[in-house]
C-alpha cells in the first residue's frame, strides 16, 4: 500500500516522520514524504496565544488531509487541539518519550540562587510554573524549531531556557540538558506522537494499528479530557500527566496564573477503561476548588 506521509519541515518533525515511516514501511508499505509547511512555522515573532492556539502547527496538515492530497499526518500530539475536526481521527499514538521538561542553560546554573534570573520560553505554562518556584526572576518569550531556539539561546543574555526533554532526545541533543524539571507538570500529551487519518479510511487505519500504543494512548486521552473541560490552551497555564500505576490511570493536573502567584493542584485516578472520565473529573474537582478565575470560567 502506497502512503503519502504529511509532515512539518522542522527538525523535530522530520524526525517524528522518520520514526513512522520507518514503522510503516518494515510492515511493507510505500511511504512518501510530504513536508507542508504550517503557519508556525512560518511567523515566529508572535506568541502563540495571539496567533489563536496550537492548531496554528496543525490547521496546515488538516486542510491536506482533508483535501485527499496526503493520506496520514504526523503530530507532537501536544500540539493537536482537544476540539477534533470533522472528518479526521487519530489512527495511532505512538509509545511516549520522557514527557518531562528540562533547562538549558546558557554558562551555569549559578543563576538560580539569584533573584534577577532570565528564563525564555514560548509556554504559559512553563513560565507560570518557573515563576511560582522562582517568584523573583523574570521570563522572556522564545518561539522557533529546537536548533532555532539553542543558538538563540547561546546569543542571548537569557540565564536559560526551558525544553521539552522529549525533542532533544529525539534529536541527540540530551547533552544539552543541565536539569531535568521533575517538579514541572508538562503540557498535556507531551512526548507523545499522534498520527492523523481521514474517518473511514479503513485500509490507511489497519497500516496504522501496528504503530498504535494503548497505554500511552490511554494517558493522553485523560490528560486531553482534562485540558478539554478546562477549555484551556496555549494561553491557560495548565499542566497534566497520566500514568498506569497497579493497572489504573493517575493523573495530576494544575493550573496556574500567568505570573505563578497562584496555583491550583489536583491528583486524581481511576479506571483505565475510561481515561476520559478520570480527565474530566480531575477537571471538576479543580473547578471545585476554585481554579476556574484563572481560566475566565
Amino acid at each position: 500500500m502506497r502512503i503519502r506521509l504529511g509532515t512539518r519541515e522542522s527538525a523535530l518533525a522530520m524526525w517524528q516522520a522518520d520514526t513512522v515511516a520507518y514503522q510503516l514501511r518494515l510492515a511493507g508499505h510505500e511511504v512518501e514524504l510530504v513536508p507542508i509547511t504550517s503557519e508556525g512555522d512560518r511567523v515566529l515573532d508572535t506568541p502563540l496565544p495571539l496567533m489563536g492556539g496550537k492548531g496554528v502547527f496543525t490547521k496546515a496538515l488538516d486542510d491536506a488531509l482533508l483535501a485527499g492530497t496526503i493520506d496520514i499526518a504526523v503530530h507532537s500530539h501536544k500540539d493537536i487541539p482537544t476540539e477534533s475536526v470533522p472528518g479526521l481521527t487519530i489512527g495511532a499514538v505512538m509509545e511516549r518519550e520522557d514527557p518531562r521538561d528540562a533547562l538549558v542553560v546558557r554558562k551555569d546554573l549559578d543563576f538560580l540562587s539569584r533573584e534577577d534570573g532570565l528564563i525564555a520560553t514560548g509556554s504559559p505554562r512553563r513560565a507560570g510554573q518557573w515563576l511560582h518556584r522562582h517568584p523573583h526572576h523574570h521570563t522572556t518569550d522564545l518561539r522557533g524549531n529546537v536548533p532555532t531556539r539553542l543558538r538563540k539561546l547561546r546569543e542571548s543574555d537569557w540565564d536559560g531556557a526551558i525544553f521539552a526533554l522529549a525533542g532533544l532526545k529525539r534529536l541527540g541533543m540530551e547533552h544539552h540538558v543541565a536539569q531535568v524539571l521533575d517538579w514541572m507538570l508538562p503540557a498535556p500529551a507531551q512526548g507523545a506522537v499522534a498520527v492523523a487519518c481521514r474517518n473511514g479510511d479503513a485500509p490507511v487505519m489497519e497500516a496504522l494499528s501496528g504503530l498504535h500504543h494503548p497505554q500511552t494512548a490511554a494517558c493522553v486521552r485523560a490528560e486531553r479530557a482534562y485540558l478539554n473541560r478546562l477549555n484551556g490552551g496555549c494561553s491557560a497555564p495548565v499542566g497534566a500527566l497520566a500514568e498506569f500505576v497497579d493497572g489504573r490511570i493517575v493523573l495530576k493536573g494544575n493550573i496556574l496564573s500567568l505570573d505563578g502567584r497562584d496555583r491550583y493542584d489536583i491528583e486524581t485516578e481511576g479506571s483505565s477503561d475510561d481515561p476520559e472520565a478520570v480527565g474530566i473529573e480531575a477537571a471538576e474537582r479543580i473547578l471545585e476548588l476554585g481554579a476556574g478565575w484563572l481560566l475566565g470560567s
